[in-house]
């Protein structure tokens, strides 16, 4: 998988991951997310799929 592709899936990731743990948040603590709560989220969301991803296809 190419560098380009990889980083486009880990950029969706990353901003479904945030969004889903803002949507969580609000519903449990009724108020919105501090934005650096949901960047941290979404940062830990896409180490895995980063390394998932590179992990995957033929080694060159």
């Amino acid at each position: 998988m190419s560098f380009r592709n990889r980083l486009l899936i880990t950029l969706v990731a990353m901003l479904a991951a945030s969004y889903i743990f803002g949507l969580i948040w609000t519903r449990i603590f009724n108020t919105i997310v501090p934005s650096y709560l949901a960047g941290v989220a979404g940062g830990l969301a896409a180490l895995p799929v980063w390394e998932l991803l590179k992990g995957g296809g033929p080694k060159a």
